[in-house]
């Protein structure tokens, strides 16, 4: 019998990891808590399509999570009031495609192998001295020079502001704000783009 209850704990973490890392490959994983930038255009897009009248303040609280909840039940949607990729979807059916455009219009393509990282792997602080957090990757700087910004599809903008000995060639590591965001996202062969 013990054995039958790990299988299905380890069923269930896989599952939870699956949503995770496709809500982190979309680019959007919005949900109670959440603050920043996507926090912001999710409750942008609630607002524009009438299930949000709060201040666009960049933090997912109650009054953003009803409006994802509604948004979701009018779409026929899984109701949890988390705004991963499907709700994302429905949200802004044309996010991938700017994504894309993005990149092409903004620079130079490169393939990299992905990793990913957070603060609590590190003592938190990057070569150069920055907080790690979002928006910071780590690159061979003979591949991309520190300082350089990159543009990742599903992640958005990046500085190159940290190196390490295992991060050579075409090795990047990208920042989350979590150890979960970074376990979530693992290891991917990814374009990224090299905004000049």
């Amino acid at each position: 019998m013990r054995f039958g209850k790990l299988s299905i704990c380890a069923l269930i973490c896989a599952m939870v990891m699956l949503f995770c890392a496709s809500a982190l490959a979309s680019g959007i994983l919005v949900k109670e808590g959440s603050t920043g930038a996507d926090v912001v255009t999710v409750q942008a897009l609630l607002k524009e399509k009438g299930f949000f009248s709060g201040k666009e303040d960049g933090i997912c609280g109650p009054e953003t999570v009803k409006a994802i909840k509604a948004f979701q039940k009018s779409e026929g949607l899984v109701v949890d009031g988390i705004c991963g990729p499907q709700t994302y979807k429905r949200l802004d059916p044309y996010a991938q495609e700017r994504d894309i455009d993005r990149g092409i219009e903004g620079g130079r393509a490169v393939f990299v192998h992905a990793t990913a990282y957070s603060p609590e792997e590190t003592s938190g602080v990057t070569a150069l001295g920055t907080a790690v957090r979002k928006g910071i990757i780590a690159s061979d700087p003979n591949v991309i020079p520190m300082g350089t910004k990159v543009y990742i599809p599903g992640y958005g903008e990046a500085v190159a502001e940290d190196c390490g000995s295992s991060i050579v060639g075409n090795i990047i590591d990208i920042a989350f704000d979590t150890h979960a965001e970074a376990i979530a996202f693992g290891r991917q062969d990814i374009e990224i783009y090299i905004l000049e």
